[in-house]
């Protein structure tokens, strides 16, 4: 890191201090371990590692390692586990969370690479990025509205190569959703959304991981992939229910550069669309006849409602607002994406660890897309976003980027702590965020759990749909809508 200005090093130094900081947030009884690897999505792995506590989660014959990131900077510790999932970060008292797995290297002597944009290029010039695998080289930040270049090895476009399995997934939910009623008006808000306009992330990523599995298991199954399909389908129809209550509990005006859905119905009836679109994709998953899946995906319903209660309210502290963020982050956006990929992962027949892997590929690469989409708030403009720019600030949400705000500017807490709602706050705040380092912090946070998804997806055969998991990486890094 000898090639890092203070300042640079002060930013990655920030991250870690409060990733450290959220190590030791919480000490419930040890009764909630299971409750709370569900809502972070971490693997039960026996005892954890107290960190900062008050002693009674350490132990012997835990293999963890205090590393640190660069000279100077906290440790953090990491508790190796069984199976694929190698790197997870636990506090003490049974309490945890994996803010990124990539921050303990991967490999022995390789340093946290910095963050992007303006650490870009001194990131280019440090050792730690040569032993990066090359699809993670080469990004340039978001919030500088630079494209990155292309990706190195792979020249690949995951929604090309799924362009058959893609073309008519909105037309099929079309005609499940209408096959379902003769109601007419009920028919037309309820598709409103499935107008291929969305970018179908989640049904490609899914797609992608049942190919990519379907390969390494030497699984030619048409059923099987017909099934898998349908997962696809779920997934899409469970995003987009939850847009339409989102639409009408924030009261939007618009979305994908229309009016949104509660803007041209009443509420009542978005409402009960919203419940009908989640009706039909239950029907879906019943005609699936796969116990352990509908398990899996129901929890993704339990995970969205807890997530968006989880947004209605706030904590007092600082770290206890990081934990309360990355737990709604990960029910809210990284849940589906993540029991999606464990549901096609057992259709296919994979064993125990290739689901865990599966998962935890999903909920990496989910919560990066939702700190991408935390970011692009106060990036990009609400034409290329197709809603309002600013819109989590005056929603009264505390993103990332104002969260780690806060260090440089704690004249932000009394805003978050009264939800913006004064005049000019708002304004205050996002002014404050672009003179920070929160979208640089936002930006390296995205980085290092696309690089753990990139590192869960090498470990599956080679394929094409294999380096398209690859790939998406950058898809979600680089996205500017």
């Amino acid at each position: 890191m000898a090639c890092l200005s203070s300042s640079n090093r002060a930013c990655v130094r920030v991250v870690q201090e409060k990733l450290c900081q959220l190590l030791a947030v919480s000490k419930g009884p040890l009764g909630q371990q299971q409750q709370q690897q569900r809502d972070l999505s971490l693997p039960a792995s026996g005892p954890v590692v107290n960190v900062g506590g008050d002693g009674g989660g350490g132990g012997g014959g835990h293999r963890a390692a205090l590393l640190s990131a660069g000279s100077g900077g906290p440790p953090l510790v990491a508790h190796s586990v069984s199976g694929p999932i190698k790197r997870s970060f636990y506090t003490g008292r049974g309490n945890f969370i994996q803010p990124a797995a990539a921050l303990a290297p991967a490999r022995a002597g390789v340093r946290v690479p910095v963050g992007t944009g303006a650490l870009f290029e001194l990131n280019q010039k440090c050792s730690a990025t040569a032993n990066l695998h090359p699809c993670m080289r080469g990004y340039s930040s978001v919030h500088t509205q630079q494209p990155a270049g292309p990706i190195r090895e792979y020249n690949i476009d995951p929604y090309i190569l799924l362009e058959d399995e893609l073309k008519y997934i909105f037309e099929d939910i079309r005609q499940e959703i209408s096959r379902a009623t003769n109601h007419q008006e009920l028919n037309k808000i309820a598709v409103y959304y499935f107008d291929g306009q969305g970018k179908a992330f989640r049904p490609m990523v899914a797609i992608l991981m049942a190919k990519a599995l379907n390969y390494h298991m030497h699984n030619e199954n048409s059923d099987v992939m017909n099934a898998q399909r349908q997962i696809a389908m779920i997934s899409e129809m469970i995003h987009t229910a939850s847009l339409v209550h989102d639409d009408v509990i924030d009261q939007s005006f618009a979305r994908r550069g229309k009016p949104s859905v509660n803007v041209l119905w009443n509420h009542k009836k978005v409402t009960q669309a919203g419940d009908y679109i989640l009706a039909v994709a239950s029907m879906l998953l019943a005609r699936l006849k796969h116990d352990e899946v509908t398990h899996i995906l129901s929890q993704v319903l339990t995970d969205l409602v807890q997530g968006e209660f989880m947004q209605l309210g706030s904590k007092e502290t600082e770290n206890e607002r990081f934990a309360h963020y990355f737990t709604k982050t990960y029910r809210k956006t990284a849940s589906l994406i993540a029991n999606s990929l464990k549901a096609v992962a057992v259709l296919s027949g994979a064993d125990e660890q290739m689901a865990e892997l599966s998962f935890q590929y999903g909920r990496n690469l989910g919560l990066a897309f939702q700190f991408v989409d935390d970011l692009l708030d106060f990036v990009s403009s609400s034409e290329a976003m197709g809603k309002p720019a600013a819109a989590d600030l005056k929603l009264g949400l505390a993103t990332a980027p104002v969260l780690f705000a806060c260090e440089k500017f704690p004249e932000l807490n009394p805003m978050i702590l009264r939800r913006f709602r004064e005049p000019g706050d708002v304004e205050r705040a996002y002014e404050l965020v672009h003179q920070s380092q929160g979208l640089e912090q936002t930006r390296f946070l995205a980085r290092k759990h696309c690089i753990e998804a990139l590192r869960l997806a090498s470990q599956i055969s080679e394929s094409p749909y294999q380096k398209g998991l690859i790939v998406v990486g950058d898809f979600v890094l680089n996205r500017m809508k």
